[in-house]
């Protein structure tokens, strides 16, 4: 008895914080349509409650049928481009345009934005049964507008079972073709969760299913240590999962900022044969921190980030460089003209474009000062207003002398240290001339 008094207050924990504090209503499975694998009635609200115009304007079209109409429409898109993509792009279908998802400004000065956001419609569902060929229940569901973006299976030692158990349950019990499980259609991640470790995984593939580590490190994040997580005296080891992952603020923007597909357009051809990638914890950890830091007080400011190989480096990189080119003080002014990223290596180059650019599809928005640009490259992508600009210590050094022409403005300049070219005498000058 004392036992599964233990389990259901494990469970009970993370829905208690998510509703209360996390952003989410506390919702059950009604409404959720297992062939489709998510909620219609709630993707409905959502586009009546924001974009009543439009919605009253596509009644006008089709009449009764409007509403089976639009799910359609909206399942072929996901069929075509992704469910990501989708969430991030508008749904365009008789000349009128929708919106699945409002993410939250970069500013409050627009309160129609702000309300927007906050009409998003986040329900936390425990228990879910989401097929219509057995009756396996997921532990815990997230909703954002009817559609099913997070999944976990939470397992309690006291009960005997760990993150190994969770796992096995994801690999032989979950049948990845059942719509809820759909790469890139339905659910975007998966975590695998006991009181004391975390894994995680994008795609359900049964037993090639391949789960990450989604742990802080023994020793808290951003300290030096081992594997797994640091005691919590205060509560469960993987509390920080649903403290500072989960959260709707947080969940909204991975979704938005940091989650992409990456695979070779030209030899794959399709987003199917891609890899979703989501931040690890540290990735996301760092980058948070190194942002709040910066909003809080502005440029000015030296930061040494430490990454073993293997670790991401490379989408630390490409999400930190998005991130400072829109980010705001708490006065809502801009903080950088400019992210500029100094490094050598070609990789870095085209992943972080490809990166960005499946964020924010504005054009221009990265410059690569590469051997093809003219000396004043650097200089004139600053003058045109580039938000992110990728150059070689070469090209900033020659550039810099011309930096006094460009008084008053602000420059958030990443420099990725850990390669071979950026060793030697241009490295030293380099760092030299950041601090005179």
């Amino acid at each position: 008895m004392a036992n599964n008094v233990r389990e259901i207050k494990f469970e009970e924990k993370i829905e208690e914080y998510l509703t209360t504090q996390g952003g989410y209503i506390k919702s059950n499975e009604m409404g959720y349509e297992p062939l489709r694998g998510y909620k219609p009635d709630s993707l409905i609200k959502f586009i009546k409650n924001t974009q009543e115009k439009n919605w009253n304007k596509l009644v006008k079209i089709h009449g009764d049928i409007t509403e089976e109409y639009f799910l359609k429409y909206v399942e072929k898109e996901i069929k075509e481009f992704g469910l990501l993509e989708t969430l991030r792009n508008k749904i365009k279908l008789n000349g009128l345009e929708f919106r699945l998802i409002y993410f939250k400004p970069e500013t409050s000065i627009n309160y129609d934005t702000v309300n927007l956001y906050n009409e998003n419609i986040c329900e936390c569902v425990r228990q879910l049964h989401y097929s219509v060929n057995n009756s396996n229940s997921l532990d815990t569901v997230l909703f954002i507008n009817g559609f099913p973006l997070t999944t976990l299976e939470l397992k309690n030692q006291y009960t005997g079972q760990d993150v190994n158990d969770a796992v096995r349950q994801y690999k032989e019990d979950r049948d990845c073709n059942e719509p809820i499980f759909l790469f890139n259609e339905r659910s975007l991640v998966h975590f695998a969760v006991d009181l004391f470790e975390c894994r995680m995984t994008t795609k359900l593939d049964n037993d090639n299913t391949f789960f990450l580590p989604f742990n802080q490190g023994s020793n808290g994040a951003g300290n030096v240590g081992g594997a797994g997580n640091p005691n919590n005296a205060e509560g469960f080891g993987t509390a920080y999962l649903w403290e500072n992952v989960l959260r709707k603020n947080m969940i909204f923007e991975i979704v938005q900022k940091y989650m992409h597909l990456e695979y070779d357009k030209e030899k794959d051809k399709t987003w199917r044969k891609g890899k979703m990638i989501f931040p690890r914890y540290h990735q996301l950890d760092v980058v948070t921190k190194l942002v709040s830091d910066v909003k809080q007080n502005g440029s000015g400011k030296n930061y040494l980030i430490q990454h073993s190989a293997g670790s991401g480096k490379s989408n630390s990189i490409a999400w930190l460089s998005y991130r400072l080119s829109s980010l705001h003080d708490n006065l809502n002014n801009k903080i950088f003209d400019s992210v500029i990223v100094v490094t050598d290596r070609k990789v870095l180059d085209s992943q972080l474009q490809d990166t960005i650019n499946s964020f924010d599809h504005t054009p221009g928005l990265v410059e690569a000062i590469d051997d093809k640009k003219r000396s004043r490259g650097l200089v004139d992508a600053i003058n045109d207003k580039k938000r992110i600009i990728i150059c070689t210590v070469q090209k900033f050094l020659f550039a810099y002398k011309d930096f006094d022409s460009l008084a008053g403005r602000k420059f958030a300049v990443i420099i990725d240290e850990a390669h071979q070219g950026q060793s030697g005498e241009s490295a030293k000058t380099l760092r030299k001339s950041l601090l005179d």
